[in-house]
């Protein structure tokens, strides 16, 4: 590897393993991009004309969209746009979630996405999210929370109960997949309110609380990102889909050209349809937008003139399992980004957009793959669709190339990423118009 891509490679591990959630994806996120001299901006506070610039705003603290504003008519420039979303299917706990059988306290948990749940037995989990609490004012406050540990666990059914295990098993959600946190006396009983209170003030002294009132707090994997493979091949990490495309358009935007009016925003809750008032299919690009042109008339000529690029893996083709793919259409790891074409319109790609993503790979000398669905086989779909129907923005619909989507923990190839960031670099660095 380069020292280009070991570096690059090394920053995306690092976000990865510090985003267990939405909400921590964010706050990371906001962090680097107030490094590199991004000014945040409140949705609550009155914006008036900005300045030529770099800013950031967030909304529910699970979605971001950065930007760069140019000395520039934006109805004459559009913007640049790159969508990617933050959230992963995992196991997120119930409201009420204690449960005590033969003194082992287990979590309420429900399956948040299209989760696949054979992985999550027998991994060492933590538990991170945003908590809620009243302090001694009696003020409504939130705080960022992660275990860093591993306290729960799965435990899979041994096969001498079950032995048909390798050829039948099957998993109830309701009784199966309560994790183990604890061992518990004779008629002792936990709060997990007051776990969550004890763990934030451990973590967090300054905090005043009272009184935890409420929480989104979801499981995770302690094991740590990684790059894997004997010739260090691949990336092996929880919440590749999509945290990966959320850091290439993350770090091409910073490295973009200031003078290119371009934007990336990363929403909350696509794996559950985006209908949320941070997903995609809520208000938030769209009040952007209008906020920064202003003018009814000028706005709609900004999105005739902008592009949105959005971002979601792709399935590669798996030697185990060729025959699910296309044959003429089974993208390879490490070898470069994949345009996602649906006649269906699950996928918002068009001839147009996909040209122009063609040639934005040539100029940078990246390689380009197709993914089409098979025929007989239903398929997927994205932000893509719901940005492209909702705002009349041209779009494409993009991806790396992945296994195991939606595991607990996924694969990618380790150069695939890097080529991506380059093909976006140029994107926020170059007109689209």
């Amino acid at each position: 590897m380069t020292s280009s891509l070991l570096d690059f490679n090394h920053g995306l591990l690092s976000f990865l393993n510090d985003s267990p959630t939405p909400f921590h994806a964010v706050l990371t996120m906001a962090t680097q991009l107030e490094s590199q001299g991004f000014k945040v901006l409140n949705e609550l506070d009155t914006w008036g004309e900005l300045a030529a610039g770099r800013y950031y705003v967030t909304r529910n603290a699970s979605s971001i969209i950065a930007f760069t504003l140019p000395d520039a008519y934006l109805a004459d420039s559009g913007f640049n746009m790159v969508g990617a979303h933050t959230d992963s299917p995992c196991l997120k706990v119930k409201p009420q979630p204690e449960t005590i059988k033969h003194n082992l306290l287990q979590l309420g948990v429900e399956v948040y996405g299209g989760a696949l749940l054979n992985p999550w037995f027998d991994r060492d989990l933590s538990l991170a999210g945003r908590v809620s609490y009243i302090d001694s004012k009696q003020r409504l406050n939130h705080a960022l929370i992660d275990f860093d540990k591993a306290i729960a666990t799965i435990p899979s059914l041994a096969i001498h109960l079950d032995r048909d295990a390798n050829s039948k098993r099957t998993i109830n959600a309701q009784k199966h997949l309560p994790p183990l946190i604890m061992q518990l006396g004779d008629d002792e009983s936990v709060d997990f309110r007051e776990l969550l209170q004890q763990q934030l003030l451990k973590q967090q002294p300054q905090l005043d609380i009272s009184k935890v009132v409420d929480y989104e707090i979801s499981l995770y994997d302690t094991q740590p990102a990684a790059v894997t493979g004997f010739n260090d091949d691949f990336i092996s990490s929880a919440r590749l889909d999509n945290l990966l495309s959320c850091y290439i358009g993350l770090t091409a935007l910073i490295n973009g050209d200031a003078s290119q009016a371009s934007l990336l925003v990363c929403t909350d809750h696509e794996e559950v349809g985006s209908v949320s008032t941070s997903g995609a299919q809520g208000s938030f690009l769209e009040s952007v937008l209008s906020r920064l042109c202003p003018n009814i008339e000028q706005y709609h000529r900004m999105l005739q003139r902008s592009m949105m690029i959005s971002a979601d893996n792709a399935h590669a083709i798996h030697p185990n399992y060729s025959d699910k793919h296309d044959a003429e259409h089974g993208p390879k790891l490490n070898h470069g980004p994949v345009i996602k074409t649906n006649a269906n319109q699950r996928y918002a790609t068009n001839s147009d957009t996909s040209a122009y993503f063609r040639q934005l790979c040539e100029r940078v000398n990246v390689p380009v793959q197709d993914f089409v669905v098979r025929t007989d086989m239903g398929c997927g779909s994205t932000i893509g669709p719901i940005t492209a129907g909702s705002l009349g923005v041209k779009t494409i619909d993009i991806g790396v190339p992945t296994f195991a989507m939606h595991s607990i923990r996924e694969l990618a190839g380790s150069q695939d990423a890097y080529m991506l960031n380059k093909v976006l670099t140029q994107f926020f660095t170059h007109s689209s118009k």
